[in-house]
């Protein structure tokens, strides 16, 4: 059963997990702790034997856990939102995976661990594993080693893994091409709500939660929301769930509604869709980090500032300039 397993259990072949690619792999699909935080890190900092460690762990079998992405603006009561959906599904027998990606530390680069301090109430349960990552300036609310924690965490057989963004508002919308589906997340009382949604946030919205639905103003917002959804031309019409997160108040009816869009995706066959765009994804940002790695590679020498110089010598156009670069680039 994935959880916190103590770091001491052997392998099911009686193998120590080891230090190398496939030690590491062996102990994530046993789900330890100290592995996973160790894999993501390696994630996180870019380093080469990560390759060895994915490779083992995404051939063995496709992405099976469900993957959650939830969204909004700052103060809506995401944090509180997750734990109340980790309570929910836990309940139901089911593992879960956390990333909550946060702030970057002006100093450090790591993250600030405001979102985890708030779950600190499953950080005993066996059955959950919490994870906060820095956004590093990554825009769009998410990490960018984010869908490579994804298959770690799938590996270490988590049924569910929730993706809580960083709440940088109308930009955020980047959590939709990783989710299988996405909880946009709204507040009575937070000013924009609504105008953030019609700027971009409600085309990716998948279930919309009015949370803090016991304040004033709550009904006038899913009243709003519903004339907007109204509008919307699709086989799926996202429902809106009104929620007090604090109290635990909506939990069963957003569970019901993750459950109904899960049944959607499935039958419509938009699941495969969504997760073929998501690999595509993943596929490209990894060969463009690896482009802008020999690009700065280049450009710490004289290389860029000797086209530069023949450029405003008029010497060469910008153009050319740069297929230079790009040539050199592809044999570098």
């Amino acid at each position: 059963m994935p959880g916190n397993q103590a770091l001491g259990n052997e392998a099911p072949d009686g193998e120590a997990p080891g230090n190398d690619a496939l030690g590491m792999g062996r102990a994530v699909r046993l789900d330890r702790p100290r592995e996973l935080a160790r894999v993501i890190t390696l994630i996180e900092n870019g380093a080469p034997e990560l390759r060895a460690v994915i490779a083992d762990l995404a051939t063995r079998r496709p992405i099976r856990a469900r993957v959650i992405g939830l969204t909004g603006a700052p103060g809506v009561g995401k944090s509180t939102s997750t734990g109340m959906l980790i309570r929910a599904l836990r309940a139901r027998g089911q593992t879960v995976g956390v990333l909550a990606i946060d702030p970057s530390s002006p100093f450090s680069g790591g993250a600030l661990l405001g979102d985890r301090i708030r779950m600190q109430e499953h950080a005993t349960d066996p059955g959950v594993y919490i994870r906060s990552m820095a956004s590093r300036g990554h825009l769009g609310g998410l990490a960018w080693a984010t869908p490579q924690a994804i298959r770690v965490l799938d590996a270490a057989g988590h049924d569910v893994i929730l993706v809580e963004t960083v709440g940088v508002g109308q930009a955020e919308v980047d959590v939709a091409r990783l989710a299988d589906t996405t909880v946009v997340l709204l507040a009575p009382g937070m000013g924009d709500g609504i105008q953030a949604a019609k700027a971009g946030i409600l085309e990716v919205a998948d279930v919309f939660v009015v949370n803090k639905a016991d304040r004033e103003g709550a009904q006038s917002t899913v009243r709003d929301l519903r004339a907007m959804t109204g509008m919307v031309h699709s086989d799926w019409r996202p429902p809106i769930v009104p929620t007090v997160a604090v109290k635990g108040e909506g939990s069963a009816e957003l569970v019901a509604a993750l459950d109904d869009h899960a049944a959607y995706l499935e039958a419509s066959g938009q699941l495969t869709v969504r997760r073929l765009a998501r690999a595509k994804d993943e596929i490209e940002a990894i060969a463009l980090a690896a482009v802008r790695d020999r690009f700065s590679r280049l450009t710490g020498g004289a290389r860029v500032d000797a086209l530069a110089a023949r450029l405003v010598a008029a010497e060469i156009d910008p153009y050319g300039a740069a297929d230079e670069l790009i040539a050199e680039i592809s044999t570098d």
